[in-house]
This record gives structure tokens, C-alpha cells and sequence, in this order.
């Protein structure tokens, strides 16, 4: 590989209606039945027409999907792995299907484990798309310059994925990995932790490939942002450190404190990331879908959230997220609000808030969950609390009109796309005859 020319749900919620004295034989009662009856017809009517009057008036919503290709979670199927017309046929019926919704923006995982789903010469084509590791010059089409193409063709924007750091996952092993890749080439540049391998985020060639990547692509595909979500300095596996150290005490780059240095090395390759991207292409945007708590209050009474989540931007994943926001080095974050409204330890409503608060004029996306509607009766009898939502079809529906009274907040994007599409619940059927009734242009659109 060269490395050189790259581098410089329901309609309403769910009304609760007071019970009735059981004596419904009675013509009073039987009276007060039929007038609370029409009263909730009634009152239901006034919402479902409020939703379309609201939906009527916007001018400008993201409405995206996250299409995930790691382990083949949505794209493509494993029955089309290798098989280039059954590829370009699955990812023809998701863009149809996300244009008749009238959805607006993809964003499209292309490198999950350092490797291409598309033609590269510095990464190797990804195994989910042809069942190894191989080099690009095998692949009979390149499937980001084909989505970019159709997806356009529909009015969706393209938003690239990539994984900075991750080199093995979703059930890949080292031994997956190509005999060409820069894992053999550098294996200096790596390190293990837990069962995975990743990019030593301590070092400077490490910061320096990925700016490549990034600009290879951004410079050849015609893309409308580049996207990381929140994997950055992986999630703690218990009872291990982070193997840096040696890293740490041979560049310390003047700092005396591991966390903060670490910190400084998310900060670097995110500063020099937006720099690579809008030298090249002033218009592609870059955006950030985080862990959805920066911050406890606990841990940050001055600036932390309301929250009592079990991992922290800011602490765990070394990701400062609000400083990004404020120096402008990104222009959108999609915070990844997977949890109920009213949930104790992390609450949608309250993350929503906070979020809306806390994005120094950028563009603000939510991140919802469709995956977590359970449409199974068995499982959801077996909720409990506030996850009970879940079981009821219109949870999401609930988030997106809590977006749109938030004047800070500009659309979601929904993870991922087949379980939008599966209609969990009814939720496709709401999107479609409720909230998402007319097509809209995205915050940004310059198409």
C-alpha cells in the first residue's frame, strides 16, 4: 500500500384515564363514560392535528440513520458478502425505503476496523464487505462512491463513519487482519487491550495515518461530513489498565498527569482533524456522536449533568467533548441518548436540556435508539420501571416531539437503520403518517 499521495410510533402518548366506578350500568355513569370518551377523542384529535401542523411548518430537520457494517449489523447482509449486485441492491431498497420516509441524511460506516468499504490504497477492503481482508484493487465497484451517488440522487446527505482507533472488533480476531496492513508494517503503532487491538492514541505517526485516511477520503468522495461516534480511547475493561505508560513516560509532551495527557491526544487528532477537512474541502463538515454524559454532576457540579451514568466523557473515554464544541473544531454533536425519558440514572429529557445548553452554537442531532423497542411480549414483560417505555410503541415518537420543542435541538438520527425499517412497534408507520409526513431539508443542506 502507498501511504504517500494522501498525506498534507404511536400518534400521542398514551392517555391514563382515571377508573370508573364499576356501577356502568347506571345511566349517570354510563353519561359520564360517553362525555370523558369524547373528551379524550377530542383531546387526542387536537394532538394528532398539533403534530401535523408542526410538521407542516419545518423548514429544516436532520432526520438521519446510522447504517452500521461491522459484524454486518445492517449493511451489507452476510448472504451478500462477496456479491457485488446483491450489495448494490440491499443498500438501492435501505435509500428507497429512508426516501419514502422522507429521511435526509445517512451516515455510513466505511471504516470500522481499519480497514475500506471503499477502494483505498492505505487500508486494506474491510472483510465485512467481501468475507477477508484484501486488497482494494479486488473490489468490482466502490460502494462509497455508489451510495454517495444514489444517496444524492434521493436528497439524503452522506455522512462518513470511521473508527479512529479500533483495529479488531465484532468478532475479528488478529488473525483477520491482512498481511499488508500497518498492523504488521508498524506493529510499534499498537497495542492490546483486553481481547482487542488498537491504535497507541499517545503517538504522533498514529495521529499523522489517521489525517491521512481522512483526507484521502474527503478529497476523492464526494461526502457531506465525516463522522466519529464514541469510540476514542476504549471503554474500561475491568480490572485492566490501558497499556500507554511507556508511551506516557517517552512523550509526556510536558504533562505529568496520564489522564490529562491522554485527553491532550484526543484533543490533538480531533483539532487536526477539522484542520485536514476543511483545508481540503471548506464545506464537508465534521461531526461527533458521543457517549451521552459528558459529565456527572457528581464528578462536575459546576458543568456536569443531572446524571448518574456509569461512564463519563470526559473521564473514561478521554473525550472533552464541550471543549471541542467551543474552539469549533467540530460542527455538529449527536450525543447518543439511548435511555427512556424519566430513567432515573440518565434521563432523555434531562440529557436533552443539558445537551441543548451545552453547544457553544454548533448543531445539535440527538441520537435515539429504535433497537431498544421491544415489540416481543415475553421480553417486555420482563421490563421494569421507566424501561417499560420500551414496550410501548411510541417511546421514540415521544423523544422526536421533545426535540422539536427544543429550539437548540436540530433533528436525531436513529441507530441503527434496520431497526427503523423492521417498524418495531409501529414506529415506521408513525414516522411516516405523523411526524415525518413531508420532506425537509437538513440544517446544512448546500445541495
Amino acid at each position: 500500500m502507498n501511504t504517500k499521495p494522501f498525506c498534507t410510533l404511536l400518534l400521542a402518548a398514551l392517555l391514563n384515564l382515571p377508573m370508573l366506578a364499576e356501577e356502568n350500568s347506571i345511566p349517570e355513569y354510563r353519561e359520564q363514560r360517553r362525555e370523558q370518551q369524547s373528551r379524550t377523542s377530542e383531546a387526542t384529535l387536537r394532538k394528532e392535528q398539533q403534530s401535523r401542523t408542526s410538521e407542516a411548518t419545518l423548514r429544516k430537520e436532520m432526520r438521519g440513520a446510522w447504517i452500521a457494517t461491522v459484524a454486518n449489523i445492517d449493511w451489507p447482509s452476510k448472504p451478500a458478502i462477496g456479491d457485488a449486485e446483491r450489495q448494490q441492491r440491499e443498500m438501492l431498497a435501505m435509500l428507497d425505503s429512508l426516501q419514502a420516509l422522507h429521511f435526509n441524511m445517512i451516515v455510513f460506516q466505511v471504516r470500522p476496523t481499519a480497514d475500506a468499504l471503499y477502494r483505498s490504497s492505505l487500508e486494506p477492503v474491510s472483510s465485512w464487505l467481501v468475507g477477508h481482508q484484501a486488497m482494494n484493487d479486488s473490489l468490482p465497484y466502490d460502494p462509497l462512491t455508489f451510495t454517495c451517488t444514489e444517496a444524492h440522487k434521493r436528497g439524503i446527505e452522506v455522512h462518513v463513519w470511521l473508527n479512529p482507533y479500533r483495529v479488531t472488533g465484532g468478532g475479528m480476531t488478529k488473525a483477520d487482519i491482512a498481511p499488508d496492513h500497518v498492523f504488521y508494517r508498524h506493529p510499534e503503532w499498537f497495542v492490546k487491550y483486553g481481547k482487542q487491538y488498537y491504535f497507541n492514541p499517545g503517538l504522533d505517526e498514529v495521529r499523522q495515518w489517521l489525517n491521512c485516511v481522512v483526507a484521502d477520503i474527503v478529497e476523492r468522495y464526494d461526502i457531506d461530513a465525516v463522522h466519529f461516534d464514541d469510540y476514542f480511547y476504549p471503554y474500561r475493561v475491568p480490572g485492566e489498565e490501558f497499556p500507554d505508560a511507556q508511551t506516557f513516560a517517552a512523550y509526556p509532551r510536558g504533562f505529568d498527569n496520564i489522564d490529562d495527557w491522554r485527553r491532550n491526544n484526543t484533543n490533538l487528532v480531533i483539532e487536526e482533524l477539522h484542520g485536514t477537512i476543511k483545508s481540503r474541502k471548506p464545506w464537508v463538515e465534521f461531526g461527533i456522536s458521543p457517549f451521552g454524559v459528558w459529565r456527572n454532576y457528581k464528578t462536575d457540579s459546576i458543568r456536569g449533568s443531572r446524571t448518574q451514568a456509569g461512564v463519563q466523557n470526559y473521564d473514561d473515554l478521554y473525550a472533552d467533548i464541550l471543549l471541542w464544541l467551543e474552539k469549533g473544531w467540530i460542527d455538529y454533536v449527536a450525543p447518543q441518548l439511548y435511555w427512556e425519558i424519566g430513567k432515573k440514572v440518565a434521563d432523555y429529557k434531562i440529557l436533552l436540556d443539558w445537551w441543548s445548553r451545552n453547544t457553544y452554537g454548533r448543531k445539535l442531532y440527538i441520537g435515539v435508539a429504535p433497537y431498544r423497542l421491544e415489540p416481543d411480549p415475553a421480553k417486555a414483560a420482563k421490563l421494569k420501571g421507566t424501561a417499560k417505555a420500551w414496550a410501548e410503541p411510541n417511546e421514540i415518537c415521544r423523544q422526536i416531539r421533545l426535540n422539536r420543542e427544543n429550539s437548540n435541538c436540530h433533528g436525531c438520527i436513529m441507530y441503527p437503520i434496520h431497526s427503523v425499517l423492521e417498524n418495531p412497534l409501529g414506529l415506521t408507520d408513525s414516522l411516516r403518517t405523523v411526524l415525518f409526513t413531508e420532506p425537509v431539508s437538513t440544517p446544512t443542506t448546500k445541495r
